[in-house]
């Protein structure tokens, strides 16, 4: 269970870009963090992680989520990320092995078959000896789901992980990001598509600086909801079915 107390975040020690946001989540599931630009939702995600400077509590499973790093995986938006940097594949998805201990300590070659492993299901496998810079949109974020894979982490954010990449990828990584939750993990995600909002996701946040709703998506992902996060311009296509 996931627990997220009064979070707060402000940039300038004045004005809250984040505003006592609380919500809890009570079973494995894949929620969906959605709101307009400039709502908070990356901030949120880092808030939580204690990744910027943040007020309130989060907890996981009754312990202070700082205490827990090691079950915790977050992938960042592929723009904040180098993809210059001198790196194969392969070892961008070995970097998941280090908050299990591995960092000062030899790659074994029992780990390295988890990299493999985690390369397959991606469908990667083949480009492993490649260099990251290599690699298309699409192909990159595999990979950074790969280093999730090899984590183990049983808590996982992602942010916008479907910006510019291609279907293909995409289904890809929503089919794991199922098996994932139907292994007990839960899954956070940031994202702006609202056309495929309630195939994907279990559970909604909305926000828009502050939480405007959060819940089962079907309850949630509602006319008057999403008139309050992205004001009275939203286009709400038919909530039938």
């Amino acid at each position: 269970m996931l627990a997220v107390k009064d979070l707060s975040i402000s940039y300038d020690g004045r004005t809250n870009v984040v505003e006592n946001v609380s919500f809890q989540i009570e079973k494995p599931s894949i929620v969906g963090i959605l709101g307009p630009n400039g709502a908070g939702k990356s901030t949120l995600i880092k808030g939580i992680l204690r990744l910027i400077p943040s007020s309130g509590e989060t907890y996981y499973n009754g312990t202070m989520l700082k205490n827990v790093q090691r079950k915790v995986a977050y992938v960042e938006q592929k723009s904040a990320i180098d993809y210059t940097f001198p790196i194969t594949v392969r070892e961008c998805v070995s970097l998941g092995l280090y908050p299990s201990g591995k960092l000062f300590k030899r790659i074994t070659a029992q780990d390295w078959k988890r990299v493999e492993d985690a390369l397959k299901k991606v469908h990667m496998h083949e480009y492993q000896n490649k260099q990251i810079g290599a690699l298309s949109g699409g192909q990159f974020q595999r990979v950074l789901i790969a280093r999730t894979l090899v984590q183990e982490a049983d808590l996982i954010f992602l942010d916008e992980p479907f910006v510019g990449i291609d279907t293909v990828s995409e289904k890809i990584i929503m089919d794991l990001l199922v098996e994932f939750r139907n292994q007990g993990k839960t899954i956070l995600i940031v994202h702006h598509d609202l056309g495929k909002v309630k195939e994907y996701f279990d559970q909604l946040i909305l926000m828009n600086k502050q939480l405007i709703a959060y819940g089962d998506t079907k309850k949630v992902f509602v006319e008057d909801n999403l008139i309050k996060t992205y004001g009275d311009s939203i286009v709400v296509k038919g909530d039938e079915g």
